[in-house]
C-alpha cells in the first residue's frame, strides 16, 4: 500500500540514526537528548507488518504528548521544550516528520514492560480460563469475559527484542531486575496513571480495558515515563457505550488488524501478510476517532 501520508520509514541525513524500533526511529540530537519519531508501522504479534496506517503515527504522537501533559503531577515525562526547528533547521527535511516527532531527554530504559490491567480480555482472559489467575495473580470465580477488575493489577512483563515475544514475569522478577525501591515505584505510578487516565476516559466515552507503561531513571535515579503514554497502539480502547460483559468489545485499537490476522493463515512469525487497503483504512480512522474523543473540547 502506497500512500503520500503513510510514513513507513523516516530519512533524516542530517541527524545520526541509532536505532529503529517497531514504530519508532530515534536520532542523535547531542549527549543530552534524542528526537524520536513516531512512524505509521504497525507491529501486530511481535511482528512489523510491512504496510503502514496511514496518519497514525501524528495521532499517536498527539495522544502521548496529551497525556504527557495531563499526568505530568504523577510523574514526570521524557519531552523537552526544544522544537523541531532547532534540531532540523531544514524545512524540506522537517516536514517528513512534522507532527510525528519529539526531542526528549536521554534516559536510562527500565528492562521491564509496566502492564495495567482493567478488565479480563486478551491473553488475561485465556490465562484466567485455564488458571483461575492473571500472570500468577489469583481473581475472583466466576468472571466473565471483558468483566472489569474488583481493582486493576499490575503484570509486568520483560522487553523483547524486535521479532521477539514479550515474557509476562512476577512481581519479585522486577525486584530482582532492578531493585524493591525502583520496582514498587514503577507498580505505584503505573496503578495511578492507569487509574487517572481510565477514569477521564471513561468520561470521553472510551473504556481502557488494559495498558502498557514504559519507565525510565535520569542520572540522579528519578523515575520518567517515557515511550508513549495511553495510546490505541500501547492500550486497550473500547467505545463505552458498546461495552457489553461476556464478549469481547469493539475497540478503537490495532485489536481491529490483529481480529484481521488471525483469521489468516499465517504463523505469526516474520514476515508478516500484507493488510487490504480497506482494513488499514478502517483502522486508521479507528485511530483518530480515539484521537479526538480524548484530546479535543
Amino acid at each position: 500500500m502506497t500512500t503520500p501520508s503513510a510514513l513507513f520509514q523516516s530519512d533524516l541525513p542530517s541527524l545520526t540514526l541509532i536505532a529503529r524500533g517497531k514504530v519508532r526511529d530515534i536520532y542523535a540530537v547531542d549527549e543530552a537528548h534524542i528526537l524520536i519519531v513516531t512512524t505509521d508501522r504497525l507491529s501486530a504479534f511481535d511482528v512489523v507488518l510491512p504496510d503502514p496506517i496511514p496518519g497514525k503515527g501524528k495521532v499517536l504522537t498527539a495522544v502521548s504528548n496529551f497525556w504527557f501533559a495531563k499526568l505530568q503531577h504523577i510523574i514526570p515525562n521524557h519531552l523537552t521544550d526544544i522544537t523541531l526547528e532547532q534540531v532540523l533547521p531544514d524545512p524540506v527535511e522537517r516536514a517528513q516528520i512534522e507532527g510525528r516527532a519529539i526531542v526528549v531527554k536521554v534516559l536510562q530504559p527500565l528492562p521491564v514492560e509496566a502492564i495495567v490491567r482493567g478488565y479480563l480480555i486478551g491473553s488475561g482472559w485465556k490465562d484466567y480460563q485455564q488458571t483461575g489467575s492473571v500472570c500468577g495473580i489469583r481473581l475472583p470465580e466466576g468472571l466473565q469475559q471483558a468483566q472489569q477488575l474488583p481493582e486493576a493489577i499490575y503484570t509486568p512483563s520483560t522487553k523483547a527484542a524486535v521479532g521477539l515475544h514479550d515474557e509476562n514475569v512476577s512481581f519479585a522478577r522486577t525486584v530482582e531486575l532492578m531493585g524493591q525501591s525502583l520496582a514498587e515505584q514503577v507498580r505505584d505510578a503505573s496503578l495511578r496513571l492507569y487509574q487517572e487516565a481510565a477514569a477521564y476516559a471513561k468520561q470521553r466515552g472510551i473504556i481502557i480495558a488494559d495498558t502498557k507503561f514504559e519507565f525510565g531513571v535520569d542520572a540522579q535515579g528519578v523515575l520518567h515515563l517515557i515511550d508513549e503514554a495511553l495510546t490505541p497502539d500501547s492500550s486497550r480502547f473500547w467505545p463505552a457505550d458498546q461495552y457489553q460483559v461476556g464478549i469481547s468489545p469493539p475497540s478503537f485499537d490495532k485489536q481491529y488488524i490483529r481480529d484481521y490476522l488471525e483469521s489468516l493463515d499465517w504463523n505469526k512469525t516474520a514476515p508478516g501478510p500484507h493488510i487490504p487497503v480497506e482494513v488499514a483504512e478502517y483502522c486508521a480512522a479507528k485511530y483518530l476517532e480515539a484521537e479526538a474523543r480524548l484530546t479535543q473540547g
